[in-house]
């Protein structure tokens, strides 16, 4: 991303990524560093825009409304979660479809699911990118996909569906039937994404499986995911450490979703 955003320079293009938030969240802090870090290194302008908890959604989606009016800017990242006096998918859907660099709105996942080129959630590719960096045949492969958000499971198990898995999806129901175990015990890639930290037993996992956790829990003082990492690294030949897998990766496809937005708004002027 930094070789492409260096030869956009030289055309006196430069891509400029904004992040909203509402009030302060701790959590929010830490992935803000992080974003700020890596579109430095790419050489990706970060300006964040922080407005008070007490903000009223009518002065949200007026911010959001100037955001997408305004030609300078390129990407914009809507930071949750939002106070629950505001309403997240309303904020989130007015988003301009050319700056949605997470792949939040309607427009973008139904582009998604349609095959159609636009800009994909980026947790999804991160997961999907990791898996692929291992070499595996997709084709055929069982893949057992724990959670089944708009933003994560979803968007994944429709990835994964183009590349000719066979993907089954589990959610809080299939653990309540007792279901779980079962599925994951077939599962030749693992995709947890849950938020349910040590969710997945290291025994569930099939020797040799890939196992992506895109889970993020506070556990005290640390930082955890969905599976049982220990216990799990010694079954599986691939697995994704938290903090430090998933995370680090889905903000380097931030940044690919910034560059990918700059240039549709570049092809849609003409």
């Amino acid at each position: 991303m930094a070789a492409e955003v260096k030869e956009l320079k030289k055309q006196n293009i430069s891509p400029l990524l904004m992040t909203l938030e509402v009030g302060e969240d701790p959590a929010s802090q830490v992935y803000l560093s992080s974003q700020r870090r890596v579109a430095e290194m790419a050489g990706i302008s970060y300006e964040t825009i922080q407005l008070s908890e007490g903000t009223s959604q009518k002065r949200l989606l007026n911010t959001v409304d100037n955001i997408n009016r305004d030609p300078y800017i390129n990407g914009l990242i809507m930071h949750v979660p939002l106070p629950p006096h505001l309403d997240t998918k309303v904020v989130q859907w007015s988003i301009s479809t050319q700056k949605d660099v997470e792949g939040v709105t309607p427009q973008n996942l139904g582009r998604l699911f349609l095959g159609v080129p636009g800009l994909m959630p980026c947790t999804a590719q991160a997961i999907v990118a990791l898996i692929k960096s291992t070499g595996v045949d997709l084709n055929g492969r069982e893949v057992t996909v724990v959670g089944h958000s708009d933003i994560v499971g979803k968007p994944c198990a429709i990835m994964l569906l183009k590349e000719e898995a066979t993907v089954s999806i589990c959610h809080y129901a299939t653990d309540k039937r007792g279901l779980l175990e079962e599925h994951v015990k077939r599962a030749e890639i693992l995709i947890v994404a849950a938020g349910k930290p040590g969710l997945i037993k290291g025994e569930w996992v099939r020797e040799g499986a890939i196992v992506i956790d895109a889970g993020i829990n506070s556990l005290g003082d640390r930082i955890v995911g969905d599976v049982d990492f220990d216990s799990a690294k010694q079954r599986a030949s691939f697995i994704t450490p938290v903090p430090g897998g998933v995370g680090a990766v889905t903000v380097a496809y931030l940044m690919k979703n910034t560059v990918e937005a700059l240039r549709w708004q570049i092809s849609e002027k003409g």
